[in-house]
């Protein structure tokens, strides 16, 4: 496993020093799953993003609507 220097806070220094109230053995093992959820907090943000726009151009275009019929049209329900 690769190590890394950084600077905290205070607060948040005092908070890793509390990692085995949280159930982690070390505060390495609670910073990597902080940042774990952190970045699929991140990847979901960028999804929600993406459908967004998606949506959007999607009710803006008609063409694109009609596109989508047809290749509806003969699948089963």
């Amino acid at each position: 496993m690769l190590q890394a220097k950084f600077s905290v806070k205070e607060t948040q220094a005092q908070f890793l020093n509390n990692f085995k109230v949280y159930g982690f053995k070390d505060k390495s093992s609670m910073l990597r799953e902080a940042i774990e959820l952190f970045k699929k907090e991140m990847e979901l943000e960028s999804l929600r993003k993406s459908a967004e726009l998606y949506s959007e151009i999607y009710s803006e275009d008609d063409d694109l609507k009609e596109l989508t019929e047809t290749a509806l049209n003969g699948w089963p329900e």
